[in-house]
């Protein structure tokens, strides 16, 4: 066979692997048997073996390839990968569907997309003229992770999407969906890993996320992930008025799109759609815990934008959180990295939502006073929002008599410390910085992932390093020598130089991060962010008062005296002139006073044809504005689209300047 002729083969067998791909892992319908499709396989393979320049990156020889990565690189999504809104009673979905219509001006029914709420791994993958080119984890939803190399090996992800004839392939899709494993898969991978010494997941999802976060893509190609899509971050290229139709190009493309997924034309039947799948949801391959409802009409969503970090035309209508009565055996408390005192249930355990539990969160004295529980007490538990344990109620027709009434105590049980609780607090605090326990929670905080993201350095790694006294705050975690870390338990050679590595790498931040990483008392990652938008610099940030600090928008008076309080603490510049020692650097970030919008405030009303609600709110935020949902006298512009709302009337009410689009982009350049 020539190279001519070569060509002409491969690219019959591409075509017809694609086609077999998608008619098993797709439709779940193969035409052929395995035995063939491999035969398929070995000949495309022994002819790229012989003509090598005929390889090319969507080749279904090449899933699994390159080799394993240091760490991920970090991918920023062009449009926000947004969290939902949440429900819990009809009621509340109902009022979702009445407030959609209330901002339309209507007041016929509306059709929404019903999904089941799979409980995977939220990813983004890219395709280019129909190649796939670049998969991300959801991260923050503002970055994720880049794993493209990893997403590649899922047998169920087209390489190239397939034409579809009626709906042409796009020039240009962002695909979202959510990287999961099935329950029987998750069993038998268990089950496998326990055969060989190996750890455990606790359930489908962990086991899910920790197969996509492999450096080497060889661990993930042997796990069993599949990938269902459900929306789009960009689509150019092809028009497509409705989520459904969306939905059903996802299908036709090649995209696996989740089967029980319903066109409901009322919010009563999306109601009923909920019902009919919490009864179901036990007999169903893979877990989910609720449903997600998107209003039908594209052009509507547009309308409708985004409020804070939801879409307003979406929901998440979650299912009863799943419950099981078992028995308290002692309550212990547990000290966080700011002193605070939190008592813990342990408990007999319980499965409950396909995890094993033993212990369960007491919140607070007030909280075990309010709801009388006693160590001996049988209770019902459930997980809230399917993730944290927690106690619903007390079983006190159960008692016997000899449940014990519990206190949290005077004494701080890991360092002997008075423990005490300020008035405007629900909360009892060990007061002493130098408590074991709260040094050991402020590493564990200072090194996780949306900290300083030292990669390997868990819980158990940080306590015996606390216990044995070979750190102090978390600036000593940059002293550390490989003999240090060699004197822990189970300590080896590659682990050891791999801690180094991630810590070293850690030196290079950026501000948001450290400043979430110092752990200031309700300075979260927003703040952090926000904080140095303002202050580029630690030295500038650490003299600011509280009147400065309480004149940002969003900075309370709660938030501006926890800030100014940390620094005043000799101790804490004390770690942050350590870090500096220790070569910790990081990247500015450009002052908002400086920006282009920087203290105005911006409204949006009707359809932009040039940029999306997203897009046009990330471009408001970029030069230092911010967007905001209802027109008051402070408002700095409402920018008026095509077929306005109400916010319009409000504007020239309230003479607040109005911009059409041409005049908003110009604002822009």
């Amino acid at each position: 066979m020539n190279r001519q002729e070569a060509e002409k083969q491969v690219a019959r067998l591409r075509q017809q692997i694609a086609y077999h791909n998608y008619r098993y892992h797709v439709l779940d319908s193969p035409e052929i048997s395995d035995a063939e499709f491999d035969r398929l396989m070995r000949e495309l393979e022994a002819l790229e073996a012989q003509f090598s320049d005929l390889v090319t990156p969507d080749s279904p020889t090449q899933r699994v390839g390159g080799q394993p990565l240091d760490r991920f690189a970090t991918i920023t999504h062009t449009t926000p990968m947004l969290s939902l809104q949440n429900a819990f009673e009809e009621e509340e979905v109902r009022e979702f569907d009445q407030r959609i219509k209330r901002f339309l001006k209507t007041d016929r029914d509306l059709p929404y997309v019903a999904e089941p709420k799979l409980d995977g791994v939220a990813v983004e993958v890219l395709y280019d003229d129909g190649a796939f080119t670049l998969g991300a984890t959801r991260g923050d939803g503002v970055t994720g992770e880049d794993v493209t190399a990893n997403l590649r090996t899922i047998r169920s992800l087209p390489l190239r999407l397939l034409p579809a004839g009626e709906v042409p392939v796009p020039a240009y899709l962002e695909a979202r969906g959510e990287v999961l494993m099935l329950r029987r898969d998750f069993e038998a991978l268990n089950q496998k890993q326990e055969a060989a010494g190996e750890k455990v997941f606790a359930n489908p999802r962990n086991a899910a996320a920790g197969s996509l976060r492999q450096l080497d893509p060889r661990i993930t190609a042997q796990r069993p992930l599949r990938i269902y899509f459900h929306s789009v971050g960009a689509l150019r290229g092809t028009a497509i008025r409705t989520h459904w139709e969306l939905l059903q190009a996802f299908k036709a493309w090649g995209l696996k799109v989740e089967p029980n997924i319903t066109l409901c034309e009322t919010i009563e039947q999306a109601i009923a759609y909920h019902r009919r799948l919490s009864q179901e949801r036990e007999r169903l391959p893979y877990e989910i815990d609720g449903v997600v409802l998107k209003l039908n009409d594209r052009a509507l969503q547009d309308e409708l934008g985004t409020i804070a970090k939801s879409p307003r035309w979406a929901l998440a209508y979650k299912f009863e959180a799943k419950q099981a009565v078992t028995r308290i055996l002692e309550i212990r408390p547990q000290v966080g990295r700011t002193g605070a005192l939190t008592p813990v249930a342990v408990m007999e355990p319980v499965t409950l939502a396909g995890v094993t539990v033993s212990r369960a969160t007491l919140h607070n004295q007030d909280e075990i006073d309010r709801k009388d529980v006693r160590a001996g007490d049988w209770v019902m538990v459930q997980r809230a929002g399917d993730v944290i344990p927690e106690v619903v109620e007390v079983l006190k027709e159960r008692r016997t008599g000899t449940e014990e009434p519990y206190r949290l105590p005077d004494k701080c049980p890991e360092c002997g410390s008075r423990v005490v609780r300020f008035e405007d607090e629900a909360v009892s605090r060990c007061v002493d910085m130098a408590c074991p326990a709260q040094v050991r929670e402020r590493i564990i905080h200072f090194a996780s992932k949306r900290a300083m993201d030292i990669e390997g350095l868990g819980e158990k790694l940080v306590e015996q390093l606390v216990d044995r006294a070979l750190i102090r705050d978390p600036a000593d975690l940059y002293a550390l020598t490989r003999d240090d870390f060699m004197q822990l338990e189970r300590m080896g050679d590659k682990l050891a130089s791999n801690l180094l590595d991630a810590i070293a790498r850690s030196r290079r931040t950026t501000l948001p991060k450290l400043l979430f990483a110092l752990g200031i008392r309700h300075v979260g990652e927003t703040m952090a962010k926000l904080l140095a938008e303002h202050y580029p610099t630690l030295d500038a940030l650490m003299p600011a008062t509280e009147e400065e600090l309480s004149a940002i928008h969003q900075v309370g008076p709660e938030i501006a005296k926890s800030v100014v309080a940390f620094f005043a603490q000799p101790e804490n510049r004390r770690i942050i002139e350590k870090l500096r020692g220790h070569g910790v650097h990081y990247e500015r970030v450009k002052a908002m006073a400086g920006r282009k919008l920087s203290g105005q405030s911006f409204i949006f009303t009707g359809g932009l044809t040039a940029l999306s609600r997203d897009e046009a709110k990330a471009r408001v935020e970029a030069l230092g504005g911010k967007v905001v949902s209802s027109v008051s006298k402070t408002t700095s512009y409402v920018v008026v689209g095509e077929d306005p709302g109400s916010k319009l009337a409000d504007a020239r009410r309230l003479a607040v300047p109005i911009l059409n689009e041409e005049e908003f982009l110009k604002l822009l350049e």
